[in-house]
């Protein structure tokens, strides 16, 4: 034990009438914590055990606002059983962590994203085979417990699972729609007024998620240049945020597409709403299935590529240039992940031991797979698109995503009343670990500004970006 650990019981902890069964799981559990965290000197966050006994770091830290106070760790680590601990390492993986969160055997207190870097400090700890193996001999010395919970991430498991050859148009559809038909009604409650759900434009960082999510929606349109009569599509279009934008704002026939019935449904709700029937409609349509022949002016994709799946991603660029006219511009807003050193046979042994991605694909994000930019440019030129403009906003998207998290913890209650404890609980994690990935590098957000030359080479695109900004600062301008 080390001799720097402190432990800390809370009020109303009986520590010293714990059973001698229940010192000996405290003592593997400890034991196990200082496997994956470290000495308490070197931890970034406390731990609370189930008997309400808690680890410091070691080192106290002063607050700059009140001389003499111990500054807590950003976040508490509570781990509520021996079995649910047991459960969570055996064997350690990224799924696992992210399970025994879900139904409740863990739980953090505090600073979620924060937390959610504690992953990767895991992952480096529990890097081989050998140390993976120490870990589960470790774990296995902890009693097991019997708590009915812990099926019922396992049932949402096989709610997700999809049959059918993957990225085939049934099974896609079937993947976007276990995502988005979570319901309306719970994205409405931490996204902004028109339900944009991808990441945000902050001009000057101090936005609202509604002040910045119209900005990106301007930013779109401004880059894409459109003007009054052109005809727009949107692939992927949500719940129609940007074409409705679009529409009202510069005077083009806007097209939305998606796979999602209840998003189509509330996002003509909104168009009749707004009284831009005959300027604006949706559809429940695959891009894949337009009429051969079928072109826009201007066509947009924004949070949907990451749904293409890597092996189609050639496919899905060239149906975008086939639909995209000569001389027209083609916009692909999506996450790209960085190039981190661990490429072909080291990547593939890593995600295989800690199940990297799995969590997501289960309950979120199922046959999705992200790409780095370098190929997602290559495979939009291999079909006949070209490179005009990049924009990485890889910031704006952290900046997003913490908002979208704190809004959500702040109608926790009503969330779970729609969707369940575990649902809200999948939604928290899963935005925090991306804002952190964000805020890292790992993933970043590429605007990719495409043309599709003409006969001639011509491509309808000033030789400047200077008209992008002019138009937004003679909009500012004239709000003022």
């Amino acid at each position: 034990m080390s001799a720097d650990r402190e432990y800390i019981p809370t009020s109303g902890t009986t520590h010293n009438r714990a059973h001698h069964s229940d010192d000996a799981a405290l003592q593997h559990a400890r034991a196990a914590m200082e496997m994956l965290l470290g000495p308490l000197a070197s931890r970034p966050c406390t731990v609370r055990y189930w008997d309400g006994s808690e680890e410091l770091p070691a080192t106290p830290r002063t607050s700059s606002n009140q001389q003499g106070a111990v500054a807590r760790p950003s976040f508490t680590l509570v781990i509520r059983s021996s079995g649910g601990l047991r459960r969570m390492l055996i064997p350690p993986s990224e799924l696992r962590f992210g399970e025994a969160y879900v139904r409740g055997d863990i739980d953090i207190e505090g600073d979620m994203e924060a937390a959610a870097g504690l992953v990767e400090q895991l992952r480096a700890r529990l890097a081989t085979p050998r140390e993976i193996a120490r870990m589960v001999t470790l774990a296995s010395r902890l009693p097991r417990d019997h708590d009915a919970e812990y099926e019922e991430p396992h049932r949402r498991r096989e709610h997700l699972r999809l049959i059918g050859h993957k990225h085939s148009r049934k099974r896609d559809q079937e993947a976007v729609r276990s995502h988005y038909d979570v319901g309306n009604d719970f994205y409405s409650l931490w996204l902004d007024r028109s339900l944009v759900y991808s990441c945000a434009y902050f001009p000057d960082g101090s936005e609202d998620i509604d002040a910045a999510q119209r900005a990106k929606l301007d930013h779109l349109c401004r880059k894409l240049r459109l003007v009054p009569g052109e005809r727009l599509l949107d692939i992927g279009c949500g719940w129609g945020g940007l074409i409705r934008h679009a529409a009202a704002n510069y005077g083009v026939e806007a097209l939305g597409i998606t796979l999602s019935e209840r998003q189509a449904a509330l996002a003509r709700e909104k168009i009749r709403a707004d009284g831009l029937e005959r300027r604006c409609r949706v559809e429940v349509r695959d891009y894949r299935d337009f009429p051969s022949g079928t072109t826009f002016d201007k066509v947009v994709s924004v949070g949907m590529f990451e749904h293409v799946g890597r092996a189609q991603l050639p496919t899905y660029f060239r149906h975008a240039a086939r639909l995209t006219k000569p001389g027209g511009l083609f916009l692909n807003h999506g996450i790209v992940r960085a190039r981190d050193g661990d490429e072909g046979l080291r990547r593939w042994v890593r995600r295989l031991l800690w199940r990297q991605g799995k969590f997501i694909d289960r309950y979120v994000f199922p046959d999705g797979e992200l790409v780095p930019l370098d190929e997602a440019v290559r495979d939009a030129e291999g079909a006949g698109l070209e490179t005009r403009d990049v924009e990485t906003l890889r910031d704006h998207y952290a900046l997003t995503l913490r908002q979208w998290v704190r809004r959500l913890e702040a109608a926790r209650g009503a969330a779970e009343k729609l969707v369940g404890t575990q649902a809200y609980r999948v939604w928290r994690l899963y935005m925090a670990a991306s804002a952190y990935a964000f805020a890292s590098g790992k993933l970043s957000l590429a605007q990719v500004l495409l043309g599709r030359p003409d006969e001639h080479g011509h491509v309808e695109i000033p030789c400047t970006r200077a008209d992008i900004y002019a138009a937004s600062a003679s909009a500012q301008h004239a709000a003022a």
